[in-house]
This record gives C-alpha cells, sequence and structure tokens, in this order.
C-alpha cells in the first residue's frame, strides 16, 4: 500500500476510533458536584424546551464567546427574578442550538439584581455569584450571576461563564447573537 495512501485512510479512520466527546448528562460520571446532582434533578424535565416555555421560561438571543465557545440561548423566567436564589429554580435555562433546529440543554444561569444585595455578595450553596456592572450588553440594571454547566461538561470549569464546547453556529437566527 502507498504511504499516502495509508495516511488518508488512517486520517479518515480517527473519528471512528476518537471517544465522542464527553458531556456532562452521560450517567454515571464521577465526581459530580451535590450541587450539580440537585441542579440536574430540578431541571431534567426542562431537556424538553417546549416544557420550559410552558412553565414561564421565554427564549433570548444566542450569547456567543469573545473567544470561542458560547453560552447558548437563555430562556429566562422573569417571575423568578428577584433576591431569592435557589438550586431548584434556576431564573435561566441555557440551551444549545442545534442543526436539526432542536434546543439541547447544557446549564443554567441563576441571576438576581444587585440592588437586592447591598450589604451582601449573593452565595448559591457555597458558590459565590459574580458582579456584572451597568451599564452592560444586556442593557438591565447591575445583577449577579453564576453558570452551571449541569447537562455539559466545560473545560474551563463547571462554573465558567463562556463553554468553549458551546455553539451558537446553528441558531435559527443568525442576527441574534450577542457578543
Amino acid at each position: 500500500m502507498r504511504p499516502g495512501l495509508r495516511a488518508s485512510l488512517l486520517l479518515a479512520a480517527l473519528p471512528l476510533f476518537a471517544p465522542a466527546p464527553a458531556t456532562a448528562d452521560e450517567g454515571g460520571k464521577k465526581g459530580v458536584s451535590p450541587l450539580v446532582a440537585k441542579i440536574r434533578a430540578a431541571t431534567a424535565q426542562y431537556k424538553d424546551v417546549e416544557v420550559a416555555i410552558a412553565n414561564g421560561y421565554a427564549p433570548g438571543p444566542c450569547v456567543s464567546g469573545p473567544n470561542g465557545g458560547a453560552m447558548g440561548v437563555h430562556f429566562i423566567n422573569g417571575g423568578l427574578l428577584g433576591k431569592e436564589i435557589n438550586a431548584e429554580t434556576p431564573e435561566a435555562l441555557i440551551y444549545e442550538p442545534a442543526p436539526n433546529g432542536r434546543m439541547r440543554l447544557v446549564g443554567v444561569e441563576y441571576i438576581t439584581f444587585a440592588a437586592d444585595w447591598v450589604d451582601e455578595v449573593p452565595v448559591l450553596e457555597g458558590h459565590l455569584l459574580h458582579y456584572a456592572g451597568a451599564p452592560n450588553r444586556y442593557g438591565i440594571p447591575a445583577f449577579y450571576q453564576i453558570h452551571v454547566w449541569a447537562w455539559r461538561d466545560n473545560p474551563d470549569g463547571t462554573f465558567a461563564d463562556w463553554n468553549r464546547l458551546v455553539s451558537c453556529d446553528a441558531h435559527a437566527d443568525p442576527g441574534g447573537h450577542l457578543h
């Protein structure tokens, strides 16, 4: 067999033998934090985006990352915005648009307005929320937030804002990306 042909066949076969990218929803994964386990139990019903919509979550734009990756499409439930931070009721569900038009639940975001936390920083089960001042790209007052990638691994960590494994490329409204 010619060396060039052998190399071409090897490269073509690599995707068949390469492990699939890990996702946080693979069962039996070791090392899942108690918070992530609690979030998965509370949000499993929202794997179906129609259930999220029926429960008051409304879609926003797909948020793309500044240096690759994205946050995804945030479905926000405005009725949950307030001072209370509860792991079982995230203010936002995060979905990654798939090429087939479906939405895949990848994480959640907890959001609370800074004006409600004048004398303290909000904490979600031992995790400090991050401050976002105003003005900001969302056009809302200063707020605190934390992302939890409960349904999709993030190479930068479970609580990082951006996820290099998430993409807005398949979003149906390319003009709706928020950078």
